[in-house]
């Protein structure tokens, strides 16, 4: 029996272990798709047809339509689920981290991991401005976590799986964060409550 959604992903990136945690947190059927985002593959007629941007992650409903970006297809996924606030200003709350954790998030601290764990980029190839960045977005969430578990209600929404995602490898990008205690506690909260499904 086909799953109701194909998704496109590779397992080394952030975006996609996003979209992968929602659906088995949620039970949802999917099948997955590998795509090496380093073998030209999503430069290819074949990728390109079914996501233009050249991009994954990418779901595919067994009706044909098609979802990009991390961000949308979570919120696709858990759509009444209790990873999405029920309250309207949390909801705007969830979605306030999930837009801010794609503009000042992960362009620095993804974006370092990939130069260095996965291009193998020396320290001075790598623009200083990303660990600068970086260390201010881990200032933020230090500063909004250090009173409260997590990032939206009591308990863990769509944010904190999007923030977990990068932050919970940023040392692969060379960040510290033994300077981020408040960050480092909730990481473990976050890693307990995605093992506990």
């Amino acid at each position: 029996m086909t799953a109701p959604v194909t998704i496109y992903g590779d397992s080394r990136s952030g975006n996609c272990w996003k979209v992968r945690w929602v659906a088995e947190r949620l039970g949802v059927a999917f099948d997955w798709r590998e795509v090496d985002v380093t073998s030209g593959f999503t430069r290819t007629e074949e990728f390109l047809s079914i996501n233009p941007a050249g991009q994954v992650p990418c779901l595919v409903r067994e009706d044909g339509r098609i979802l990009a970006q991390s961000a949308a297809i979570m919120l696709f996924l858990a759509e009444g689920s209790d990873l999405i606030p029920e309250d309207a200003f949390d909801r705007a709350k969830m979605m306030e981290w999930l837009f801010w954790e794609q503009y000042s998030h992960e362009p620095a601290i993804a974006v370092r991991r990939f130069q260095k764990a996965f291009l193998n980029k020396r320290e001075d190839e790598i623009d200083p401005f990303l660990m600068n960045k970086g260390r201010r977005a881990l200032g933020v969430m230090e500063l909004r976590l250090v009173a409260r578990d997590y990032f939206v209600t009591d308990q863990l929404t769509l944010a904190d799986i999007a923030l977990y995602a990068y932050t919970h490898v940023a040392d692969e990008g060379g960040f510290d964060l033994d300077d981020f205690p408040a960050v480092r506690s909730w990481l473990h909260r976050v890693e307990r409550d995605l093992a506990a499904g």
